[in-house]
């Protein structure tokens, strides 16, 4: 039997009833509500922490990604039990600071407890397991029959079971009735041997613009001290610059020496700056594009790209490479 390691962090999966509502609690709820999910398998199970992934955070991405680092060669694959709210943040920041994994490591949760008869945390721990078994090495996150690569997974929906899509990118894999079938052209070949990059600057703020946003908005991110900025702009890419201009702030901004990265708020299909006067000026500021990348991905690997380097030239080379799939280039 393949020996996998499960690592549980809290969230709805575990999770149980309480006076305050639901609250998160350890790797025994799910330990001993798993049955027949977990026979076919030698399955470890370790707490690294019990919390509603609200309350995840840069400090917890460290303990999660070392936790699995340090027992990659002790196991076939590993899967790491989270909270839906804020896992394609975990996942993607995993991506990241864990490239060229030796084995498969899957992240999976639940809309509803484990606890619950009713539950879809079996189903998605099934295939959590089979994907962590498969030996196809990389960062997936599992859910409803679905796995999708760490970098481009994003929560599309609140309390449905088909939370999680795989944003302009193909499934790494299906489970239908011929079982796991697994699409290997989606995932990112090894390119080295894996190493621990847990340096993060999470003084990294995403802003959203409106019609109407003040721009005085950047000036109050720059006096706060923030190190990085995302900006999600209008449709194929474009932000303001008639009466409310956005293209001296980022133009102030890079001057400073923070970089802006640039992104659409539509979630499918690739953002281009280049086609548009509203995008081509914004470009010729310093800002630098996120192209098909999800919020998710652009945010964490900012975060992770500032934890490497200040240098905006630098920074921007690193968002014109795909280190884990999470960018077409």
């Amino acid at each position: 039997m393949k020996k996998i390691l499960m690592l549980t962090t809290g969230g709805t999966i575990a999770s149980l009833p309480t006076t305050e509502g639901l609250a998160p609690s350890g790797a025994d709820t799910i330990l001993s509500r798993m049955g027949p999910t977990a026979e076919a398998y030698d399955v470890v199970t370790r707490e690294i922490m019990t919390l509603d992934s609200t309350n995840i955070q840069p400090e917890e991405w460290k303990l999660i990604a070392g936790a699995i680092y340090e027992e990659l060669k002790n196991y076939d694959g590993i899967v790491v039990t989270h909270s839906t709210d804020t896992m394609a943040y975990t996942a993607s920041m995993m991506s990241f600071m864990l490239r060229n994994l030796p084995i498969p490591v899957v992240f999976t949760g639940s809309q509803v407890p484990i606890a619950k008869p009713l539950s879809d945390a079996p189903l998605n721990l099934s295939c959590a397991l089979a994907m962590a078994a498969s030996g196809v090495p990389g960062l997936f996150v599992a859910f409803d029959r679905k796995i999708i690569l760490g970098s481009r997974a994003v929560k599309v929906r609140t309390t449905a079971f088909d939370a999680f899509e795989s944003v302009n990118c193909d499934y790494a894999g299906v489970v239908n009735s011929s079982g796991l079938v697994i699409n290997r052209h989606v995932i990112p070949a090894s390119s080295g041997e894996c190493v621990l990059e847990d340096a993060v600057d999470s003084d990294v703020y995403l802003l959203k613009l409106t019609p109407g946003t003040n721009p005085k908005i950047v000036d109050m991110m720059i006096d706060s001290g923030c190190h990085g900025i995302v900006i999600e702009a209008f449709g194929v890419g474009g932000l303001q610059f008639v009466r409310r201009d956005f293209v001296s702030k980022i133009e102030k901004a890079v001057s400073a020496g923070i970089p802006v990265v640039v992104s659409s708020q539509c979630l499918y299909e690739r953002s281009d700056f280049s086609i548009y006067q509203v995008g081509q000026k914004a470009l010729a500021k310093g800002a630098i594009q996120a192209f098909d990348m999800t919020r998710e991905a652009a945010v964490t690997k900012l975060m992770w790209a500032l934890g490497k380097t200040r240098k905006l030239d630098e920074i921007h080379q690193m968002f014109l490479t795909s280190y884990a799939g999470e960018i077409t280039l």
